[in-house]
């Protein structure tokens, strides 16, 4: 199996928002913000090949499907689809993809499974190939969603992918689609039913998988959120989130699971560490994955 980090549309926005409680004298030191106090923001996506036989492409960004105003609003950089990019970079096209794994709904995470936005079209799939798997708790939640997150979703996008009739909802630690080689763990702290997707690491060791790489999505976003504190405005339940944090973190670095971070624009992949008075970081980061290859 190889993996590759791929690139989609950037976004701008407001640091506090995306630091929570945490004082800007405290975030200011880990990331810079411009004269509006936005910080740059990646939406970087994971392809694995070949997995379970399949090309599996985990989250497709924000993607360009937003009309120009709206593109304004919410700090997205390019007006073209950058993951296409990437990906025809990385030598595939959208008909190559298999699988594509949703850690939850929201735009910045599900807007790149559409098209750019055009003047009178509506939005189409780009990847006419592709199985959707997507938490079962969390679909309930982008079907109906509540008045404090409503503009997080895409209203046509649900009906678009159960009309490919290859959805699959899940709610266990497998799935169907997907089978062993992906194990998902969930988080209720950013949003009702985050599903995190761990690819299955090439060892077994007193009945654990070892190594390996698992999505953080919005759990983690980025290095500086690997600090358990540090959460997100945007997060429905700080205190819940943190403590889903510590316990996935205290698992990932028993079993040396690698942390694959959407939104952070300088590292896609980072070891745990955890320091003598308990605080978790993050080490031998890797700014992007070329074609690295993971046994399994």
């Amino acid at each position: 199996m190889k993996l590759w980090s791929l690139m989609g549309n950037s976004q701008k926005l407001d640091g506090g928002a995306m630091f929570g409680n945490a004082p800007r004298a405290m975030w200011s030191k880990w990331v810079e913000s411009d004269e509006h106090n936005r910080i740059d923001l990646a939406c970087r996506a994971l392809l694995a090949s070949p997995l379970g036989g399949k090309t599996v492409l985990f989250e497709a960004g924000i993607g360009a499907f937003f009309e120009p105003k709206l593109r304004e609003r919410y700090g997205v950089v390019e007006d073209r689809h950058v993951l296409l990019e990437s990906l025809d970079a990385a030598g595939f096209k959208p008909q190559d993809i298999d699988v594509v794994v949703l850690s939850h709904l929201h735009f910045d995470h599900a807007g790149g499974l559409l098209s750019a936005w055009e003047e009178g079209q509506p939005p189409r799939l780009v990847f006419p190939n592709a199985s959707y798997v997507v938490g079962r708790e969390h679909w309930q939640r982008a079907v109906a969603p509540h008045p404090r997150d409503r503009a997080s979703f895409i209203p046509e996008l649900p009906g678009l992918l159960e009309a490919t009739g290859r959805l699959e909802l899940v709610d266990g630690e497998f799935s169907d689609t997907l089978g062993k080689g992906v194990r998902f763990h969930y988080s209720d702290g950013h949003t009702p039913g985050l599903m995190l997707a761990e690819i299955i690491g090439p060892e077994r060791i007193d009945g654990q998988d070892m190594g390996g790489l698992v999505f953080c999505a919005d759990l983690i976003p980025g290095r500086p959120w690997v600090h358990v504190p540090i959460t997100m405005g945007y997060d429905r339940n700080a205190e819940l989130l943190i403590d889903e944090k510590k316990r996935f973190l205290a698992d990932m670095l028993e079993r040396n699971v690698h942390l694959f971070f959407t939104h952070d624009p300088g590292c896609a992949l980072a070891q745990v560490t955890r320091d003598e008075r308990g605080r978790y970081g993050s080490e031998h980061e890797v700014a992007e994955l070329q074609a690295r290859t993971l046994a399994a």
